[in-house]
């Protein structure tokens, strides 16, 4: 690490103490953008990266709520507005145990350079809760988001501030939101993104990130003059962006072969077809079931559990073409990508959110594979928020495959950028200088030309 990044690094370590993952993804932007401070005095002037990394505002707020027993309980609410010089905070919510103001502030300040490789005009931010909610009927989770809502609510809106979804906050939980927002605030508005295609979602949005994970892994292969066709993918996850990269692969011939989920994950070596992957859907969407009842529907697969203490993820050991992380942060570490490189795996894309910790993306970029960061490769799912956004402004719904092709279009576009990038300042191949590099510009330009604010 260069002096100038450590002497950086001390002082965000030192302001924002025990938020680590925040801190790595700090320091992954800080590395990538030194050539760039170096060829533009006017962005150090500008104390460009002291006010990049500082959010606009953070709201932290409780949450009471009462459960089925009629029993009080209480979590935490919050919500970091990070970044409005392109456009209105835009930015998921996250509802799990492990939710912290660190984790908070690491998603919203990816969500910043992510939103500006969409070319699409919004700001950063994210937002969530330590609510948990598996294992909870749905009369819970309504109360449970009512009383979220009746706080956040003085803070959002379709000009300021528009959350989606993210880990544990799927269409039923966008749905009872906005109810409550709606009948708090008297406006039925494009407040949220994720809604239901009855009161103004978008078609392919539930899709769009595990599709524009796919769409980035077919441009990164075409590089090399190749595509999805006859390669194994491996997948983790099997929420909402694992399942329909799945889809996705499969449409582009590619063979998915594994999911997971938190106890452990299935391989299934004669591939997941349209017929397995509709039992997936329906298991884990429908029945809210667990991955292991795959084998007992299917036989030939194999299950095994995961030990969260064990140095590596046997999932990673799968060979495998191409690889697609799409469950959580820093689920492959430095012996899971010496696996994956091992077993055969030369291209990886990212649908979930820093899932690789830096040795281990350390060893992507030194063995040259094809590695496409979350924040370009998984920008897929903000991009047709975006679009919803545009939907809702103008009263208009689009068809399916008007919104698949303006997504396809932004993901090409999204790794052209970082690809060009990356060649001019000297990295060719490195799509993580690329994404920073490009996603930096564009939000430091905005900056400048609006004063010190």
């Amino acid at each position: 690490m260069s002096s100038a990044v450590d002497a950086f690094m001390q002082e965000v370590i030192a302001k924002n103490p025990e938020q680590k993952e925040f801190h790595q993804a700090v320091q992954e932007v800080v590395e990538s953008l030194m050539p760039v401070l170096e060829r533009h005095p006017e962005y150090r002037k500008a104390k460009m990266l002291e006010r990049m990394v500082e959010p606009e505002r953070v709201i932290m707020f409780r949450v009471p709520w009462r459960d089925d027993q009629g029993n009080i309980q209480v979590n935490r609410g919050m919500r970091v507005e990070y970044n409005s010089a392109i456009g209105p905070y835009k930015g998921g919510l996250r509802f799990h145990p492990s939710v912290n103001l660190g984790i908070i502030k690491f998603l919203g300040f990816e969500q910043v350079f992510k939103n500006s490789l969409t070319t699409l005009p919004m700001g950063g931010g994210k937002g969530g809760s330590d609510f948990d909610p598996k294992g909870k009927s749905d009369n819970e989770v309504m109360s449970f988001c009512q009383s979220f809502m009746s706080e956040l609510f003085r803070h959002i809106g379709q000009n300021c501030d528009v959350p989606a979804g993210d880990i544990g906050v799927g269409g039923r939980e966008i749905g009872f939101m906005f109810g409550q927002y709606k009948k708090l605030t008297r406006q039925f508005e494009g407040v949220l993104t994720g809604k239901g295609l009855n009161w103004g979602g978008s078609l392919i949005r539930p899709e769009a990130t595990g599709y524009g994970a796919v769409y980035f892994a077919e441009e990164m292969l075409k590089t090399r003059g190749e595509s999805f066709a006859g390669k194994r993918a491996i997948i983790s996850g099997s929420g909402n962006v694992a399942q329909f990269a799945a889809e996705k692969v499969l449409q582009l011939g590619g063979r998915p072969v594994t999911f997971s989920d938190s106890s452990g994950f299935i391989v299934d070596d004669d591939g997941v077809n349209e017929e397995k992957l509709s039992f997936v859907m329906n298991l884990k969407n429908v029945k809210r079931g667990r991955i292991k009842e795959y084998v007992t529907k299917y036989p030939n697969a194999k299950y095994q559990e995961t030990d969260p203490k064990a140095d590596h993820n046997p999932l990673w050991s799968v060979p495998g073409e191409v690889a697609l992380p799409s469950a959580t942060q820093n689920e492959i570490n430095v012996n899971d990508a010496n696996n994956l490189v091992k077993n055969g795996c030369y291209c990886v894309s990212e649908g979930a959110n820093m899932p690789t910790t830096p040795d281990g993306v350390n060893v992507f970029l030194e063995s040259k594979i094809l590695y496409g960061p979350g924040k370009a490769a998984n920008a897929g799912g903000v991009a047709v928020s975006g679009l919803e956004m545009s939907q809702n402004s103008m009263r208009i719904g689009w068809t399916r495959e008007e919104v698949d092709r303006k997504l396809h279009d932004i993901m090409i576009n999204i790794h052209e950028n970082c690809r060009k990038t990356a060649e001019e300042y000297g990295t060719p191949g490195n799509y993580v200088n690329g994404a920073n590099i490009a996603g930096f510009l564009k939000v430091a330009d905005a900056m400048l030309d609006q004063g010190c604010v």
